[in-house]
Parts: C-alpha cells; sequence; structure tokens
C-alpha cells in the first residue's frame, strides 16, 4: 500500500528555487535512498516531509495514507486498516488521507509518529543518562511502568549501547549518541523514519555500527524510510529505489545499484592543491600529559608524553582512532582545557605566551587568538548570514564596514564575489550543508585568529563539498595567513590537505610526518576506521 505521496512539490527561499517539481510514492515497508550533491535540496526535502517550520511547499503537496484509531486517534500503517486498536484497546483502525500541509486537524498527531536523525544535531537531554533520555521518549509514546522499561532494555540492546546505559548523554562521543537517538526515534513506533547523514560525523567503524542498527531497528522490521547519505554504498545496501536530485530536481529514479553507479560516475577524484612555504613556529608543545580520574577506570591518561611543533600557515592533522586522545589533546592546543603536566607555549608576534598559566596576560591572552569550529556547531536560524558573521558573535563594526568584512571572509573560504554578496542577506535553512558548513568557517575567520582548529571538517560531505572545504582552507591559509590544525579521522582528505599530521594512539603520539608516511605505519584497524587505504 501507498503511505505518502509527493506530488509536484517546489520550494523557494525567496527567489531561490532549492526544489522544483517533485514527484514520487513511498510504499509502506520501503527503504527509498536520496542521493545527490551538497546543495541539491536533499535536507530540504526531508524537512518538508517531516513538517518543520519554514519547509512548507510553495506549490504540490505532501499526501500520507494512514489509518486512524475511532476511539484515542493513535495513527498507524494504512495496511492495518479495520484492526483494533493496539493503544486502547478499545477503537477500530480506518483508512484516511492526510494533506500534510494544508492545515488537516489530524497533522499534528501525525507528526508524532514521524521520526527523523538530522545531520550534526543530536536533539538529546544532555544532562540525563542514556536510560533517561530512552525512558522520555517510550513515555511521550504512551508507555509505563514495567512495559516502558522493557522496551528500553530491548531498544539498548538493539543500538548495542548496554556498556553506556548510566551515562550522562553529553558525555558520549559522537557515535554513541547518534545511536541513542535512533533507540529514542523508534521508541515514537513510527510510520516512517526520514534519516538525513545520520552517519555523516562519524568514523567509518562507528558508521557500519549506526548503520547495522538502521538495518535491524527500520528495514527488518518493515517501517517505510527514506534516507540520504554521502556513503553511496549505503543507498545502495539499505535501499532497493533510489533518487537522483541534482539542483532541486530529480535527475533519475530507479534501482539503487543502477543510480549508484550512475551518480558514482559522475562524482570527480580529490582536488590537488599546490603546497605553501610555511613560516615560523606558532606552537611549542613539550611532553604534555592530561589525566582524568573515572570511578569506572581509576586515573585516565587521556594524552601522555605529547610533543610537537605547529609552524605558521601549515596545515597540521591530528589523527587516530576513537579514544585515542585527539579531542583531548585539541582541546589543550586550543585552551580549552589546561594540562596536567608539561610546557605549552603559543607564540604572538614576538613573545611566546605560556599556556600552562590562567590569567588574562597568558592563556586567557592568547585564547582569543584561536578559533574552534566543531562537529556540531550552529548559526542563528532565524538571522540573516550578516548577522551570523557579525553581531551575533559581538563583532560591532559600521554597518558597510561590516558588509565589506563579512564578504571578505566569505570569499576567502572559497565564495565568489557575486555569491558572497547574495548570501549575506540569505538565512542559513536557504543554504545547503556545504554552504552553512563555509559560513560557520566564516564565522571562526571573521575574528581573525592566528590558529583554526577543525574537529572533523568533513563529517557529513559528499566528495564535491569536500573539495570545496579543502579550497576554502587553502585559500583562506594564503589570503588570511592562516595556521590549520585538523582532527579528523578522514584519512583521505588528510592526506589531500594537511603538510604533516600527527598520528595517536592510546594517548600518545607515535609519529609526526607526512601524510603519506602516517599511512604507511596504520594498523589494520585504523585503516578500516580512518581509510586511507
Amino acid at each position: 500500500m501507498i503511505l505518502l505521496e509527493v506530488k509536484n512539490v517546489s520550494k523557494k527561499f525567496g527567489d531561490n528555487v532549492v526544489l522544483e517539481n517533485i514527484n514520487f510514492i513511498l510504499e509502506e515497508g520501503e527503504v527509498l535512498g536520496i542521493l545527490g550533491r551538497s546543495g541539491a535540496g536533499k535536507s530540504v526535502l526531508l524537512h518538508m516531509l517531516r513538517g518543520m517550520e519554514g519547509y512548507e511547499p510553495t506549490e504540490g503537496s505532501v499526501i500520507y495514507h494512514i489509518s486512524k484509531c475511532d476511539n484515542c486517534g493513535e495513527i498507524e500503517v494504512p495496511s492495518k486498516d479495520g484492526q483494533k486498536c493496539s493503544i486502547c484497546g478499545k477503537g477500530t483502525l480506518h483508512k484516511t488521507s492526510i494533506d500534510f500541509w494544508n492545515t488537516d486537524e489530524n497533522t499534528h498527531d501525525l507528526k508524532k509518529k514521524i521520526a527523523i536523525m538530522l545531520q550534526r544535531t543530536f536533539a538529546l537531554y544532555g544532562e540525563k543518562s542514556v536510560i533517561e533520555n530512552i525512558l522520555e521518549s517510550l513515555h511521550s509514546a504512551g508507555f509505563e511502568g514495567n512495559e516502558a522499561t522493557e522496551l528500553a532494555i530491548k531498544l539498548i540492546k538493539m543500538v548495542k549501547l548496554e556498556h553506556r546505559i548510566t551515562h550522562i548523554a553529553r558525555d558520549l562521543s559522537g557515535g554513541e549518541k547518534q545511536r541513542v537517538v535512533l533507540a529514542r526515534q523508534i521508541a515514537k513506533k513510527p510510520i516512517i523514519f526520514l534519516a538525513d547523514e545520520p552517519t555523516g560525523t562519524l568514523d567509518p567503524k562507528i558508521a557500519k555500527i549506526v548503520h547495522e542498527a538502521l538495518k535491524k531497528t527500520i528495514v527488518e522490521k518493515n517501517i517505510s524510510m527514506i534516507i540520504t547519505s554521502h556513503w553511496a554504498e549505503v543507498i545502495a545496501q539499505l535501499s532497493k529505489r533510489a533518487i537522483w536530485l541534482e539542483n532541486g530536481k530529480i535527475k533519475k529514479i530507479g534501482d539503487s545499484n543502477d543510480i549508484v553507479n550512475e551518480f558514482m560516475a559522475s562524482v570527480k577524484e580529490f582536488k590537488k592543491f599546490e603546497r605553501v612555504e610555511v613560516k615560523e613556529k606558532q606552537i611549542l608543545l613539550e611532553n604534555i600529559e592530561k589525566n582524568y580520574c573515572s570511578v569506572e577506570r581509576g586515573v585516565v591518561h587521556a594524552v601522555s608524553g605529547v610533543s610537537l611543533d605547529i609552524y605558521e600557515m601549515e596545515i597540521f592533522g591530528i589523527v587516530g582512532t576513537s579514544g585515542a586522545g585527539k579531542t583531548t589533546l585539541s582541546k589543550i592546543i586550543g585552551g580549552v582545557i589546561p594540562p596536567s603536566k608539561g610546557k605549552y607555549l603559543f607564540r604572538l608576534g614576538e613573545e611566546w605566551i605560556d599556556m600552562t598559566k590562567p590569567g588574562p596576560m597568558y592563556r586567557g591572552r592568547a585564547k582569543r587568538y584561536i578559533g574552534m569550529l566543531f562537529q556540531e556547531y550552529a548559526l542563528y536560524p532565524h538571522r540573516t548570514v550578516l548577522y551570523n558573521l557579525t553581531e551575533s558573535i559581538g563583532l560591532e563594526l559600521p554597518g558597510e564596514f561590516a558588509r565589506m568584512k563579512a564578504e571578505h571572509t566569505l570569499v576567502s573560504v572559497g565564495f565568489t564575489e557575486e555569491e558572497a554578496n547574495k548570501i549575506l542577506d540569505k538565512y542559513p535553512k536557504e543554504l545547503s550543508v556545504g554552504e552553512r558548513h563555509r559560513v560557520a568557517l566564516a564565522q571562526v575567520l571573521i575574528k581573525e585568529p592566528r590558529v583554526v582548529l577543525l574537529d572533523e571538517p568533513t563529517g557529513t560531505m559528499d566528495l564535491f563539498t569536500r573539495n570545496m572545504v579543502a579550497e576554502s582552507i587553502y585559500k583562506s591559509r594564503k589570503e588570511l595567513e592562516q595556521t590549520y590544525i585538523l582532527v579528523s579521522h578522514d584519512m583521505d582528505f588528510v592526506l589531500n590537505v594537511c603538510d604533516r599530521a600527527a598520528l595517536m594512539r592510546n594517548g600518545k603520539i607515535v609519529k609526526i610526518g607526512t601524510p603519506e608516511e602516517i599511512i604507511k605505519i596504520l594498523t589494520e584497524e585504523e585503516k578500516e576506521e580512518m581509510g586511507g587505504q
């Protein structure tokens, strides 16, 4: 039976057409893949199908075919027409259709039955534990007492988080957070699951766990799903039918394997960039250690005996598997946390600042010259790009000067002057994921840092967009004389972009050298998790 119909749908943001005449159906229990470069309209389409504010069709309609209980209003899939309601046990389910964006009285109830996983957005109760997060979702779905507890345990096992039940959500890794989100969404007993780059920020090893969890919790339970991914093989594995979106239009729809093969044939290889000559030393670390006390594990040596130098205008990579110490080391370099032991000097002009000492004359003085862009960056959604680049970060400049400064910075991250001028008056939701990422990078660069730390800069990106990000890094390094430190599991990106890299294992640096030298000593486990084979 048909669950969803998308009829002649177009979407404009101002004069910008992001979707044009989209038509397709989704059968009950079907998995549909969507492929396309950054800016093709994939995320906008999924937001529209979820009913998110501001994403209503400019033209066309979105129709859901469902069954609804005549007693409690519970919504189920259309094939349950005529069956007794499993929630109240009194009413009967009757088939009906909902015009999703036409102020239908059933729309609010339907939204509760549409699950979604968004890229770079974890949407968890940060101060609550894993089990509490999942129970919250189950309670909202009407489950209480022992039934809710039993379902929560089953969900935790499904997503392989038995070892993290009592951990606070904000302390989980990106992959663990994404699995909690998956469990919370399944707890809603959805009639459809929308997955927008669900593993984009994860390393390949953890992504496989999430993909396997999707397969077991969604595909094998015949829950309808629409999934976008920059990993074409995921589309081929999870779906039988796929859509190729290009510039907001459906270029082709058909068998997943056929669509994936044609799409991959159109994707170019990594762009090659010329190396530049670096300057003097910018950062000096000697025997840096960072220790934590854990109730479960005792003293944890997150970083142990790390020594390295980073030069001005260098692009330096920090690579390693999950738990190797990359994030802790990057936070020390960024001045977010102090080391437990060791020497850390940061050069400002001709003066070396001792970053192990707190206060406005030491770490506080240097921190303002270090820009950091994390995986979970956020732009103000209801403010223009110009506002996001100026007032939102406390950059108070006269009107025309602020616009000139913002435009110059956008050009430095890869926009043309014409694109930069137009984009300043747009809102984040009008931009593609790749464009938003470059705006977020511009937000860091406009504050004129000497060093820029990027945490997993290519997480959710296809090869086309990764090339744009690489180009923005190279261009801003040349024009603004930036020093870049990239924390990444994407070894192919590091190989293409970085001048040197440090490989970390168990909190220690085992080698510093060119990316080509690092690849030669990767273990099979590291190759599996980071690529670079």
